[in-house]
């Protein structure tokens, strides 16, 4: 499937979104629940995930266990809602630090594997599906730091969401954690979206092939437009659905 960039029209989106401006608390709220069900539930399910959205609500929002389900799926859930918590908290801050990445990653997975929970790999790991080869684990702590020094630079060159796409993309590229990565990745990327005043990203199950597709042509190709190009995409549906949910909200 060939993706356009949608910049401009995410843009008029924005700029109708803005009219709504400043949200009413109840509208935040709102928006913050609805879109952790629906970030927990999407992220997971690109990585192989099998609970459905109504189940992963109940898991979140009932503190009920689902049966017929791994234990580790509905840690995945609770995990990434904590994670998802400490976005919104973050939001306020001027800069994202090594901290923070850790402190995400560690909410996220320190019920599955609390060794490894908040902590860069110590081994060499391979992606299925592609050749690229991830840096050695010496490697990672400087290209952590690299990433994070170059982030100022890059927010004031690229338009946001491209900026949100490059970061996601040099994230997953270092693959920083022995497990996670995308979904820290997904979870900083809407940091940098809604930092910037954009909706939350919602990657459907049913384009995990077009994602990661693109992830490859960008990391073995060095396409990195034709990442960029999904990402806007995702952004302008999200951006759509985001703007219908104010409106049925402030009307």
């Amino acid at each position: 499937m060939r993706y356009e960039n949608r910049c401009c029209d995410v843009d008029k989106l924005k700029a109708e979104l803005d009219l709504y401006r400043p949200f009413d608390s109840n509208t935040l709220k709102q928006l913050k629940e609805y879109y952790r069900i629906s970030l927990t539930y999407t992220s997971n399910a690109i990585e192989g995930n099998t609970l459905t959205e109504s189940e992963t609500k109940v898991i979140i929002e009932d503190g009920i266990t689902v049966g017929g389900h791994p234990i580790r799926e509905i840690q995945e859930a609770i995990g990434h809602s904590k994670a998802y918590d400490l976005i919104y908290s973050l939001i306020q801050n001027k800069e994202l630090t090594e901290a923070n990445i850790l402190e995400l990653h560690k909410l996220f997975y320190e019920q599955i594997s609390p060794e490894s929970a908040g902590k860069y790999r110590d081994k060499k790991v391979i992606i299925t599906g592609t050749t690229y080869e991830p840096p050695a684990p010496d490697k990672i702590r400087g290209l952590m730091q690299e990433l994070l020094g170059q982030l100022s630079k890059k927010e004031k060159e690229l338009h946001p969401v491209e900026f949100a796409a490059w970061f996601h993309l040099k994230f997953v590229s270092i693959h920083p954690f022995i497990d996670g990565n995308g979904r820290t990745a997904r979870l900083l990327t809407n940091l940098i979206l809604l930092k910037a005043g954009y909706a939350v990203i919602i990657i459907p199950p049913v384009v995990r092939a077009d994602y990661i597709e693109a992830l490859k042509a960008a990391q073995t190709k060095h396409n990195e437009q034709a990442f960029f190009n999904f990402i806007s995409e995702m952004v302008l549906e999200s951006m759509k659905d985001y703007l219908r949910i104010v409106k049925h909200l402030m009307k």
